[in-house]
């Protein structure tokens, strides 16, 4: 399968209910294709809630997949708590040796991987390369701006998603065979648009078969439907328009309303647990981000 930049957009103006529609098929698609052992990834975020809602709609037996990793805000978990039929599952460290471990995930997933490896490596080809890049393009090179970091007084890495994430999903779904479906969209990313370019909705044929019923929604049209009537966690009544990981530091250098000052603001003592026993401070203070009101 293969769609140009054209084709999503056009998909992406289709009204709503025709969307409904879409993602309805696409959900019925992946049931009957694995004969039902499916499963909603869900974050208790807003598009899991909206694709929760859908599938459930159909198939109301279909588990949701909750990893409560310790890093949530603390209304995700509560709202999940109200949900029927989750599987919770809980990654095997804590946040705090995974970061002892491996280091902080700061700039973007790339990024760290990229310091990590150039931290990691014995080969000055290799830290040259990571730093001026490659012949044949840039790809695992660390961007100009944030090559201060490799001198960091602290650790980085991309492995913080993988051991609190990722890994747990992947053991639940080796131990009961269940394919997933997660509520991500073309629009949220470059990389997500060109998997949906690639695959579309359902990628069956993929090492990891994977479902993504909403790739041609927008934000705008999750809230129109939970606006609706589906209940939704209350932490976006707080002026959150994100609700991943509490103390996660990616994108943050990118932000006009800093996350963390806001943090301070509706939760106080998350605010200093991170600054003071996760040492997110010092990481804060070395990037010149701001944690709290000045």
């Amino acid at each position: 399968m293969s769609l140009s930049l054209a084709e999503i957009q056009q998909r992406q103006d289709l009204p709503l209910d025709q969307k409904i529609a879409w993602s309805r098929e696409r959900i019925r698609e992946w049931y009957e294709a694995w004969d039902g052992k499916v499963y909603v990834a869900d974050s208790g975020g807003a598009d899991s809630t909206v694709l929760r809602h859908l599938v459930r709609q159909l198939y109301p037996d279909v588990p949701s997949v909750f990893v409560n990793t310790g890093l949530e805000f603390p209304e995700i978990v509560s709202f999940m708590k109200t949900i029927s039929n989750v599987v919770w599952l809980k990654p095997k460290m804590p946040f705090v040796e995974v970061i002892k471990r491996y280091g902080y995930p700061v700039v973007s997933k790339a990024q760290a991987c990229a310091i990590s490896r150039y931290r990691n490596t014995k080969s000055e080809e290799q830290k040259y390369r990571r730093l001026h890049g490659w012949p044949n393009g840039t790809k695992g090179m660390i961007s100009a701006k944030y090559q201060y970091l490799v001198h960091a007084p602290f650790k980085i890495s991309d492995e913080c998603c993988n051991m609190m994430k990722i890994g747990p999903i992947k053991k639940y779904i080796k131990d009961c065979g269940r394919c997933g479906m997660n509520g991500s969209m073309a629009g949220d990313s470059k990389k997500r648009r060109d998997q949906y370019m690639k695959f579309g909705c359902n990628s069956f044929n993929t090492k990891e078969p994977l479902s993504r019923p909403l790739s041609i929604w927008t934000k705008d049209d999750v809230w129109r439907c939970l606006r609706a009537g589906i209940p939704y966690s209350p932490i976006y009544d707080m002026g959150y328009d994100r609700t991943g990981c509490v103390f996660c530091m990616f994108g943050c250098q990118m932000e006009k309303e800093p996350r963390f000052v806001k943090l301070k603001q509706t939760h106080p003592k998350l605010h200093k647990y991170c600054m003071e026993y996760l040492g997110l401070k010092e990481v804060l203070e070395f990037m010149e981000i701001p944690y709290e009101c000045r």
